[in-house]
Parts: structure tokens; C-alpha cells; sequence
């Protein structure tokens, strides 16, 4: 979904009825979260906020199929969606919530065997995945050059990704241990398509975690996210596909299926999947659910608890689901109802739990206490930010504080900038250039990626665009 095409004449209309509907006390925003104040610290570890400024808006009286109803089967890049269907972010800055379990990586890199390490790479790459559980809002679509910056130094890393790229649109970046333990970067470029009753959004793009310490390099790409009921009913997501991660140096492989809904319901969330060496013998047997943990066990324990199960087990047949997709329905795809635990193996052990959300996390666009505090914009930053850091865009901030005419108005101004700059780089027969990463091979995969220059952290930003 990208900012530099034509409005529909219906997105126009859609925008006036969302920004008509926001009934919101703005003398509660000062309560907490006050966008600039400084956080209070303890024990000299700064304490980041816990709430957004404004509470989300209602959805529910908000039609959207005069805008979709044109584009079934079809790449969303031709059209602006309205700022009804966001969420306070930037995709770079949902980018960022990769490192929400980072502490993964950091036990990776201390695990002396390569099968301990893959284990906790394969946790780390399930829980890349896990904030998108229930979040139904899609982050406003980065503007070419546009950045994102976040060090935590309580967890261990910093993190720097660039929109290198709008049509097609692609994010780089690039994040590293504070400690010198691990590199992690990448790009990627989701294709999303609409299919009548739901959005399909399948990744493209390298990711990349290399481990230091070990001289290893692992390689994956996420699963495909599927966003159903966006026309009637209630939302809801699955992912769903094969997810393959890679240790180049030992040959060591992890499989993950990550399963789709299925028949009633039974798989919805599920996580299945194995580790084998070079020789493809399968040494490890990885499950759970990606909105809430995984164990694993060894295979041998495995297989002798699947057989057991299965002499007790009185299969049925199911008839075969229906997976062709309609385009037009007033019927709303009914939302599964998952088993809230997962069964656990005699002998597992636990591989990655989910954080507990806070418990006003559904009045945040279902945040967690990491996305939170992503837009958070400190006394002083703006100092040290580059001017095309995400924390300063106008329409984002203006969304949080719960300003929606804000929003909607300085969305469009935006769009149209990017759209004059486009223009005037035409005339001058000028190609954009990238300030922080460039077009390269992947060192691992040989496939076409977006390299880190280096040096964004020697904070030289003289010569970075004007985009907002």
C-alpha cells in the first residue's frame, strides 16, 4: 500500500467519515505518555512509557468496500488506503519489533553447540512474528528516505533502517549487539493482495543474523500474513507457510511449517517443524504457537510419542476445505476459535514465551509494552534524530495524540510532497539516492539486498532530504 498514487474520489469520502467519528477527551492525553516529556528513571536505567497519549478510535461504522471493491486480486500499490486502516507506526518502526525478544540472540550466541544455537535462532525468528497477533491496523507506508533509529541499551542493541526504495517499496535494515555478539539486517518488500474478504501480505526479502562469536551466518524470510473480515465481520490473522533458516557454515537447517487455519479451526496459529544437519538427518523437533511459545524435544522422544498417540488415535477423514476465494461476499469468514495451550511433550523444553501484553493494550491498537514505546519522542531528541526519523512525521504523531483531522490533512501533505519531489527529479532526469544503505548481493544467498554503508551513528546528518 504505498502514498504516491491518485486518491479515489471514495478515500476522500472515507477520510471525512473516519475523522467525523472521533469522539475523543483530548484533556486526558496529558495523563500519561505526554509526547517530549522525558521518561523518569531508576537506578540510572531509563524507564520508557507505558501508554500512548489517545486512546484508538472506533472502526466499527467505517466502509471500505467502495474503495477495495476495485482491486480484487490485485497488488494493493495502486491505491492510498484511508487513515482509517492505520495504526500509529511506520513500517520501519514495525520493523523494529523484530528485537522485542532479542534476548534470543544473545542467548544464541552463548549456546556452545550449533543445534543449541539454531534452536534459539528458530525462537527468535518464530517471535519476529508474534506482535502481529490481533493487530489489525496496517502502519502508515514509510516515504522514500524516511528513517527510523532505536538503541536500548537495557537490551543489548541499536537499530537503523532506511526506505531505500517506492515503487517497488522495499526497508532496509540493519541492527547490531551493543556488545559486538551479532549482526542482524535485511530487506524487505511485502506484496500485499486483496482477495475480496481479506489481505494477503507475502514477504519478499532476505533476513539476515550472523553470530560473531561463531563466524555463522543464518538466513530466512517470514511467513506469508493473511488479515481476514476486512470488509464484514470481525478481523482476524493467520500466518501461514514455510519457513526455512539456514546456518551456512555448519549445513545445519531448521523447517518451519507455519500452518494455515484449516477445517474448524484446529491449526490456526500452529508452529511445526524440525532441525537437521547437513546430511538432512532430523535431530530436533520444534512446535507451539506463534501467539504464545515453542518447545521442542528430540526427535527419537518425538517420534516415540507421536506413535504412541497414534495407536490411540481414531482417524477420521475431513472433507477437503474449500480454498478457492470469492470475490464479493456479504458473508464474513467465521473467526476460528484456537485452543488457548499448547499440548506439551513429555521432555520438552521450552524454547521462547510470548511477553505478557499490557492490560490496556486493546485501547492501543494491541501493542505490546515494546511497540509502545517505539514513537516515543524524548526531550532533546530532535537534536540527535536525522530530520527524516519517523518520530518527527506529522501525520504519525498526529494519529497517537489522537488528532485525527491532523492525521488525515498532513497525510495528504505529505503524500503530495513525495509526489512533487518525484516530479522534479523526472525533470532533472535524477535518480534518488540512498543516504544510509545500497544495492548489493547478500554475502550468504548471493540474491539481490540492501547493504549497510555504516557511519549513521557518527551523526552527521547535513545532507539528509527534506520529507516532511
Amino acid at each position: 500500500m504505498n502514498g504516491e498514487e491518485e486518491f479515489f474520489d471514495a478515500v476522500t469520502e472515507s477520510n471525512q467519515k473516519v475523522t467525523g467519528m472521533i469522539d475523543l477527551d483530548t484533556s486526558k492525553n496529558n495523563r500519561i505518555g505526554k509526547t517530549g516529556e522525558r521518561p523518569s528513571q531508576e537506578n540510572g536505567i531509563q524507564r520508557h512509557r507505558t501508554s500512548l497519549p489517545a486512546p484508538m478510535f472506533s472502526r466499527s461504522d467505517f466502509s471500505v468496500w467502495t474503495i477495495l471493491k476495485k482491486c480484487v486480486g490485485l497488488e494493493l500499490s495502486k491505491i492510498t488506503m484511508p487513515i482509517a486502516f492505520n495504526e500509529p507506526l511506520s513500517f520501519l518502526q514495525r520493523i523494529t519489533e523484530y528485537m522485542e525478544h532479542v534476548y534470543l540472540i544473545h542467548r544464541a550466541s552463548c549456546q556452545p553447540q550449533p543445534l543449541e544455537r539454531m534452536q534459539s535462532v528458530a525462537a527468535f525468528a518464530v517471535s519476529a512474528v508474534a506482535s502481529q497477533w490481533e493487530r489489525t491496523g496496517k502502519p502508515f507506508n514509510p516515504l522514500l528516505g524516511e528513517t527510523y533509529e532505536l538503541i536500548r541499551e537495557d537490551l543489548g542493541f541499536r537499530f537503523i533502517s532506511e526506505q531505500v526504495s517506492h515503487h517497488p517499496p522495499i526497508s532496509a535494515f540493519h541492527s547490531e549487539g551493543l556488545n559486538h555478539d551479532f549482526l542482524f539486517h535485511g530487506s524487505i518488500y511485502p506484496k500485499l493482495k486483496f482477495w475480496g474478504k481479506s489481505v494477503e501480505a507475502e514477504p519478499r526479502g532476505t533476513i539476515t543474523l550472523e553470530l560473531l562469536k561463531h563466524n555463522e551466518a543464518y538466513t530466512w524470510t517470514n511467513p506469508t500474513c493473511c488479515v481476514h473480515n476486512v470488509i464484514i465481520g470481525q478481523l482476524w490473522i493467520e500466518q501461514y507457510g514455510m519457513v526455512e533458516i539456514l546456518n551456512h557454515r555448519t549445513g545445519h537447517k531448521c523447517v518451519l511449517h507455519f500452518k494455515p487455519c484449516g477445517l474448524f479451526g484446529k491449526e490456526l496459529h500452529r508452529v511445526e517443524g524440525h532441525i537437521q544437519d547437513k546430511n538432512k538427518k532430523k535431530l530436533f523437533m520444534i512446535y507451539g504457537k506463534w501467539t504464545e511459545c515453542l518447545w521442542g524435544i528430540d526427535h527419537a522422544s518425538y517420534e516415540s510419542f507421536k506413535k504412541q498417540e497414534r495407536r490411540g488415535d481414531h482417524l477420521r477423514k475431513a472433507k477437503p476445505e474449500d480454498s478457492s476465494r470469492k470475490a464479493e461476499s456479504d458473508v464474513a469468514d467465521d473467526v476460528p476459535v484456537a485452543q488457548e495451550t499448547v499440548q506439551v511433550i513429555p521432555g520438552s523444553k521450552l524454547l521462547w514465551r510470548i511477553n505478557t501484553r499490557p492490560p490496556n493494550s486493546a485501547q492501543m491498537y494491541n501493542f505490546t509494552s515494546f511497540t509502545v514505546s517505539l514513537n516515543e519522542l524524548e526531550t532533546g531528541m530532535e537534536k540527535t534524530l536525522p530530520p527524516t526519523d519517523c518520530r518527527l512525521r506529522p501525520d504519525i504523531r498526529g494519529m497517537e495524540n489522537g488528532d485525527m483531522d491532523l492525521a488525515s490533512q498532513e497525510k495528504e501533505r505529505l503524500e503530495e510532497k513525495q509526489r512533487e519531489a518525484r516530479r522534479e527529479r523526472a525533470k532533472e532526469a535524477a535518480e534518488w539516492q540512498t543516504r544510509w544503505f545500497y544495492p548489493g548481493n547478500n554475502p550468504y544467498t548471493g540474491t539481490p539486498d540492501w547493504l549497510y554503508a555504516g557511519d549513521y551513528f557518527e551523526r552527521n546528518f547535513s545532507d539528509c532530504p527534506d520529507i516532511y
